[in-house]
């Protein structure tokens, strides 16, 4: 699997990465059926084979339950292997999110992932907005904060999770990248991306299954035809706990970027 620039970081990244919200969380979760979280055995050959496959970027959050502490126990091969990608902000407890971009809080996520995950720095760390990108961006002090722990070695690339136009264009200009949603009903952050090219910025996609709405094999490369047909596109993360579907979406990513390969 070719690997991509995440922009100018300097970090590369295959273009299909592994989501790992259910590895650790299947409360108030928006596929389209309820699942059990896979025990340790289960998530350790799904990693062993996402990078048999070539995958080396994951992307994990404190909101994803204890994702980030199995990762840190389950991850194989070195750490240099892997690309991982986690936010700040939301917290999820008791059944329920609420949000924190403080100073003394962004630290303490930081920290505590650094902890879980079992490692003395963090690839990317992405602010996980609530929807009003612009008032975190312009009213919290989480960037400031990720600009200084980036400063200090802790974290390659810093950037959010953004949910409005507006909000992913100012994180293009202040930025080392942005995660957009982009999928076949939704095209409304497509001016994010073309920003984000045309300023060599960083873009991991969210959502470009819909959240496992979309059917078949069929939909899902027009899904990855679209995603990919998009400028700028850096990784498109795809969550799963289904060795088959991970097979059959690296199968079909290959397909759609390598048609005469």
């Amino acid at each position: 699997m070719d690997l991509r620039a995440l922009g100018t970081t300097g970090i590369r990244v295959s273009p299909l990465g592994l989501g790992s919200v259910k590895f650790g969380r299947n409360e108030q979760v928006k596929y389209p059926a309820g699942f059990e979280i896979p025990d340790d055995s289960a998530v350790s050959r799904l990693l062993a084979m996402a990078r048999d496959l070539g995958i080396n970027l994951i992307d994990t959050a404190p909101a994803y339950g204890t994702s980030e502490e199995r990762l840190g126990k389950l991850l194989p091969g070195s750490r240099q292997e892997w690309v991982i990608v986690t936010k700040v902000g939301e917290i999820f407890e008791q059944g329920q999110s609420r949000f924190d971009f403080s100073d003394k809080h962004t630290r303490m996520s930081v920290e505590r992932s650094l902890r879980r995950l079992r490692t003395d720095y963090l690839d990317v760390v992405l602010i996980h907005s609530h929807g009003d990108d612009i008032q975190i961006l312009e009213h919290e002090p989480v960037l400031e904060t990720l600009r200084e722990l980036q400063q200090q070695g802790l974290v390659r690339a810093i950037g959010m999770s953004s949910k409005t136009v507006e909000g992913g264009l100012r994180v293009i200009s202040e930025c080392d990248l942005v995660m957009a949603t982009c999928n076949l009903d939704y095209n409304d952050e497509l001016p994010v991306l073309q920003a984000a090219d045309n300023a060599s910025k960083g873009v991991l996609i969210k959502k470009g299954l819909m959240s496992g709405h979309v059917g078949g094999k069929t939909g899902v490369r027009s899904s990855m035809e679209f995603v990919f047909s998009q400028p700028g596109v850096s990784s498109m993360i795809v969550g799963t706990i289904n060795p088959d579907h991970l097979l059959s979406n690296v199968a079909l990513m290959e397909s759609v970027l390598n048609p005469g390969g």
